[in-house]
Parts: C-alpha cells; sequence; structure tokens
C-alpha cells in the first residue's frame, strides 16, 4: 500500500466510525466493512439504498447491514465461518490420514519392490527352481494390488471431499438466509425483529417516533382443525404477501411467531399506524383461498390488530407489552378489528 493509498484508507476510517456511532451501528468487522464502503463511495447501489434506509428509519437496523453487507459487499461463498471452520477441519483431517496412509503404502511398495528385485537378481547368480520363481512373481503382482487399492481409495477419498464441499457451501448459504428470515413465509424472523427493535428503541434519544404493529390469525386454530395444516401454511403465505406488498416507507414485517406476525414502523405517529393497520386488515379480509382436498373458496380469513407507540424512557419489552394488550383487546371486542381506534 503506498502513501496515498493509505492516506485515503485513514481518512474512509475517520468518517465511517462516527457515521457507525450516529447510525447505532455495532463496531464489527462486517459493519466497519460495510459502512467503510460506503464513504469510499465504491458501490453507488449501495449508498443509494443504504441512505434510503436511513432516511426511513433514521438510523441502519442490524437486519439491514447484514443485508446491505452480504448483498454488495461479501462473496456468495462467504460463509459462517465458525461452522464452516469446524466441517473443513474433519475433511482436511479425514484427507490427511489418507494421505499419511498412503504414502506410507508408498513407502512400504518402495521397500517391496527393491526387495523383490533382489530377488529376482538371485535368480541369475543363484539356482532357483522356476516354482520359486513363479512364487516371487505373484508375491510382487499382489503385493502391487495393495497400494493400487491404496492409491485408488486415496483418489476416492478426494471426490467424496469436493462433494462434500460443494454440499457445505450449498447448507450454508441456506443457514445464512435462515438467520434472518422465515423458512415458510419469507419475512424476517423473531431473531431479526428483536434486533432491529432494539436498536431503533436506543434512537428514541434522538426523539424520533416508532410504532408496532401486532397482528394474530383470526380463530387460526379452527382453521387448522377443519381445514389441516396445509391450508393453515397456505392462510400464512398469502397473509406475509399482503404485508410484504403493503410495507413502504420504512415499515418493515417479521413473523413473529406461529399465526401472529409484527410491523414495525418507523417515523410516523400513532394515529398513521393505526391507519396503515386498518389498511392491511382490510387487505386480509379479501384473502381468499382454495381448499385443495375440497374445492371449496374459504374467504372468512381475517386478523385482530394491536398497535402501540414508543413513549420515552421504554425499553422493547414495554412496547411489546403495550402493543400486545392492545391485541388482545381487539379480540376481546370480536375481532377483525385494530385497538386502538
Amino acid at each position: 500500500m503506498n502513501k496515498e493509498e493509505f492516506q485515503k484508507s485513514t481518512e474512509n476510517l475517520r468518517k465511517a466510525v462516527p457515521l457507525m456511532i450516529k447510525n447505532q451501528v455495532p463496531t464489527t468487522p462486517t459493519n466497519y466493512a460495510l459502512w467503510y464502503t460506503y464513504v469510499d463511495e465504491a458501490q453507488p447501489e449501495l449508498n443509494l439504498e443504504l441512505d434510503k434506509i436511513v432516511t426511513e428509519y433514521g438510523l441502519c437496523p442490524p437486519s439491514s447491514c447484514e443485508y446491505l453487507y452480504k448483498h454488495f459487499i461479501a462473496d456468495k461463498a462467504e460463509t459462517d465461518v465458525q461452522e464452516l471452520r469446524s466441517n473443513l477441519e474433519i475433511l482436511v483431517n479425514e484427507i490427511f490420514m489418507s494421505m499419511k496412509d498412503t504414502l506410507a503404502n508408498t513407502q512400504d511398495f518402495q521397500d517391496m519392490l527393491d526387495k523383490h528385485l533382489g530377488s529376482l537378481e538371485q535368480v541369475d547368480r543363484e539356482s532357483v527352481s522356476f516354482e520359486e520363481v513363479i512364487g516371487l512373481l505373484q508375491n510382487f503382482v499382489s503385493e502391487s494390488h495393495e497400494i493400487k487399492n491404496s492409491t485408488h481409495f486415496f483418489h476416492q477419498q478426494l471426490n467424496n471431499a469436493s462433494k462434500e464441499i460443494t454440499e457445505l457451501k450449498q447448507q450454508l448459504e441456506k443457514v445464512q438466509k435462515d438467520a434472518l428470515y422465515d423458512s415458510l413465509s419469507s419475512l424476517l424472523n423473531r431473531g431479526a425483529f428483536d434486533r432491529d427493535l432494539a436498536t431503533m428503541c436506543q434512537a428514541d434519544k434522538q426523539k424520533l417516533p416508532l410504532c408496532l404493529i401486532l397482528l394474530d390469525i383470526d380463530r387460526f386454530k379452527d382453521l387448522n382443525d377443519k381445514f389441516g395444516h396445509v391450508f393453515g401454511d397456505m392462510v400464512i403465505k398469502a397473509i406475509a404477501k399482503r404485508l410484504q406488498l403493503g410495507c413502504r416507507e420504512g415499515i418493515t414485517a417479521y413473523r413473529y411467531g406461529g399465526e401472529e406476525f409484527a410491523l414495525l414502523v418507523p417515523n410516523k405517529s400513532l394515529r398513521s399506524a393505526i391507519q396503515f393497520a386498518d389498511s392491511i386488515r382490510r387487505s386480509i379480509e379479501k384473502i381468499s383461498i382454495k381448499d385443495k382436498r375440497t374445492g371449496e373458496q374459504v374467504e372468512n380469513i381475517s386478523a385482530s390488530f394491536g398497535v402501540a407507540e414508543l413513549n420515552e424512557g421504554e425499553q422493547p419489552i414495554n412496547l411489546i407489552d403495550n402493543a400486545d394488550q392492545q391485541l388482545y383487546q381487539a379480540k376481546s371486542l370480536g375481532r377483525n378489528r385494530v385497538m386502538p381506534v
């Protein structure tokens, strides 16, 4: 690295660190790489995405940092380092032991070859019967087969290891995605919700409004009992799709657990969040799903909503409890409604 490059790198770090602190970003190596690239302006698309997220949220949530890092910076083959290291150590050890055995057998073969050549040389010097010569050759061929089998086994081990590494890459790429997303609904999962909510609650120091919407599918157990769990999964997927289509201006949808979903609504008042929740409620009312077993078109699908706004000094658990209480009220008052009104 020349002096000019060093000065540029130092300047980028001086710019990146204050931005990370301002946007409540943990100082991890991946986040350093993300924000270093941002201030370096090396990838315009990254800057556009990051600027959009910061504008919508007032900060950069952890799940957004992870997504941007993986999408713009990390190599597609990059995987969970600890898990990869563990599995590769096993593979390397197996290959090493196989190679060690093969090399030992190779030395044995060399020793065996020297011995038999020595024996064959004696044929010229000594009176050796034809049967004894045949015996020497048979031993030579037999022991040659052993080294051939050992070498073949080693090559087979290498082929198997190559296949296993390919499978590991595929599995670990899936693990990366699963760390953030729910497999059934394709929404962000509970872990992502917890991290994002904690980060956004810290932003309360900046007096940025934050609302939480919790929604629960009405009579979901009855739907499962009547139409089966496969139908229940279809309902969850259909509602998740409506949430994804409805989210805008920084609103993010998560599968909170089971038949319950969560929506984080930054930079919006409680009244605006309630109005948004009601628009989602009306959208869910229009869902129609066909029961594949009977051909019946099921349309009586609805959800109840609880909305709460983060108050000054509150912790994430307070916001969740307040939204949950409103959701309970919505259920108690007849379902398919938003509380507070």
